[in-house]
């Protein structure tokens, strides 16, 4: 069998960690989050959070990786089998998130082949695809006929649905394939699989460059959105605190999620990228660096893209909050139609979209790294052979590229909405962080985590880290999860999932989509249900042996001494 190998150099896996964590949700979400929940006040909750979820999971799945050298299901073999289920999960929520990732991707591709036209298409009126309520919006009079009507869209908007998309009227009407987008999905698919085709000796590579490059080109936003008149209106309107949102619980909640989502927390990328370091790399060191570089990326972001969106506001003439926007809103309607408004709008927008498909393109292929190396340390002896493993990612590529050719149609949208929505839902990351602290804060032992972390390292571990991966963390998921009133209260008065505020999904599309929400959930307890009644002798005793590590009679007897003697002798686990 081909070895399973580890990277090459401490860089490789620090870009590769950092090149995943910071993906487009600091660049899309983290703003958008922090203007709409209280500004500077947003950062108070953010930071609880940072401690209390943040840094102790993100040590704590670094940790187990390393230790184990395994991937994110059969870490758990040696850790406490009865919870395997948890990395099934997790595979099962990368695997939703690799057939929407990749399409962003597209998007972005094809946007930033549209920049090099002698003129952006999406800032006239003068196209195929222009209605006759189409304004252009970069001149004075244009921005008040828009903001002074109701029944007036932007050339930016139009675009987006019109010709990017080409908008049907619902998911029931999926019309055809948009081959301007298949062609963008092929070449993106290529990308990535030619960036991990050789594991992380091919990763361990590509991340020089996809994970610094974006740093260079938001540097270069940054610097010409503060230069822009009206940024600094949009600066303050990012980070103006309204104290009394403080009380707000969902504000809380929403701080919590998007620690869970920048961080890459409970989805077993962590796991697999740590599983690939030597067995006393410092990664305690390294994780409390990589937390600190996210969390400053996404406040960073802040001042780049809200200091363009007070200029287009100050364009235009009206208050940021009608131009402010998130997630694809922000990156395919709203800033291209700011930077159409700019000098030389083919630079600017070029710098853009090549951020963006950097940041997103190390957050796609760091996603199928980690189902490949699960499935793959799960028969290593079918899939760990000379080219092999080449096959079964080429397999998986293709898997995941049929999957999407739905979501590319013209009824697309709606598909992808709907995916996005509940198949890599939050409420189904919180859920496996519960099970995840459970499982190894109390059922493995947090304090053993932590002789571990010490044998590994040489540093010991803060006490403040045991009391997290026990209480604090699980107990901040459950707030999260708004146990405490707030998400009871939502399924009594449930809101319908909606598009563009007026079209409403049929019933059968919300049924489909709670069966992907709940199928990374219920592995958890299905998975452990099928250990228990598969097993030998009575039930006490199945549950006695899946709870307890997969250790050999020699570790065994290293963990006996250890206790007797006080002293650190836990060796890791050899494959």
């Amino acid at each position: 069998m081909v070895e399973r190998g580890h990277w090459d150099s401490k860089a490789e896996f620090l870009l590769a960690a950092a090149g995943n964590v910071v993906g487009l949700g600091n660049v899309w979400r983290f703003p958008y989050l922090c203007y709409k929940n209280g500004g500077g006040a947003f950062l108070v909750p953010y930071l609880v959070f940072v401690v209390t979820c943040g840094v102790p999971m993100f040590l704590l799945e670094t940790t187990i990786g390393q230790y184990t050298q395994e991937g994110s299901i059969t870490c758990w073999r040696k850790l406490c089998p009865l919870a395997e289920g948890i990395g099934c999960g997790e595979v099962l929520v990368q695997f939703y998130a690799c057939t929407t990732y990749v399409i962003v991707l597209s998007w972005a591709l094809l946007y930033l082949m549209f920049c090099f036209n002698s003129q952006l298409p999406w800032a006239t009126c003068s196209n195929y695809w222009n209605t006759d309520n189409c304004v252009e919006i970069s001149t004075q009079n244009n921005t008040v006929k828009w903001t002074n009507q109701t029944n007036t869209t932007s050339a930016a908007l139009e675009f987006w649905e019109h010709r990017v998309l080409a908008l049907s009227g619902g998911i029931e009407e999926l019309g055809s394939i948009r081959w301007e987008v298949l062609l963008c999905l092929i070449a993106m698919w290529i990308i990535c699989y030619f960036c991990i085709w050789k594991g992380v000796k091919s990763t361990g590579k590509v991340v020089y460059f996809t994970a610094t490059f974006p740093y260079i080109m938001l540097f270069i936003l940054l610097i010409r959105g503060l230069s822009l008149p009206g940024a600094l209106q949009g600066v303050k309107f990012y980070l103006l605190p309204e104290p009394s949102r403080l009380i707000d619980p969902q504000v809380w909640m929403e701080a919590g999620a998007q620690i869970f989502f920048s961080y890459s927390l409970c989805g077993g990328a962590l796991i697999v990228l740590g599983s690939y370091n030597t067995y006393n790399n410092n990664c305690y060191r390294d994780s409390l660096w990589l937390c600190l570089l996210n969390s400053g990326t996404s406040l960073v972001a802040g001042f780049a893209v809200f200091s363009v969106l007070g200029f287009m506001a100050h364009e235009q003439g009206v208050p940021i909050a009608q131009v402010a926007e998130s997630g694809p809103g922000l990156a395919f309607i709203a800033y291209p139609q700011a930077v159409a408004m700019m000098p030389l709008p083919q630079l600017w927008a070029v710098c853009f979209f090549v951020m963006v498909i950097l940041l997103g393109l190390d957050t796609a292929f760091v996603t199928m790294e980690v189902v490949i190396t699960s499935i793959t340390d799960m028969v290593p002896r079918l899939l760990r052979r000379a080219g092999r493993q080449e096959c079964f990612l080429l397999l998986f590529c293709l898997i995941c590229f049929s999957c999407q050719l739905i979501m590319i149609t013209q009824g697309g949208m709606y598909v992808f909405q709907m995916f996005d929505y509940y198949a890599c839902n939050g409420v189904c990351v919180l859920f496996l962080c519960v099970f995840e602290c459970l499982a190894l804060g109390w059922v493995f032992g947090a304090e053993r985590i932590c002789v571990i972390i010490k044998d590994m390292t040489g540093v010991q571990t803060n006490p403040f880290f045991k009391i997290c991966w026990c209480y604090l963390t699980p107990l901040v998921a459950l707030v999260c999860l708004a146990f405490i009133g707030t998400f009871i209260c939502s399924l009594v008065k449930y809101q319908p999932l909606t598009f563009n505020h007026w079209y409403v999904y049929p019933t059968w599309a919300y049924v489909l989509g709670w069966i992907l929400a709940l199928s990374s959930i219920l592995c958890v307890p299905g998975w452990a249900l099928y250990k228990l009644c598969t097993g030998s002798g009575t039930l006490s005793q199945r549950f006695h042996v899946l709870c307890q590590p997969d250790c050999s009679l020699t570790q065994r007897k290293e963990t006996e001494l250890e206790q007797m003697t006080g002293e650190t002798l836990i060796k890791p686990i050899t494959n």
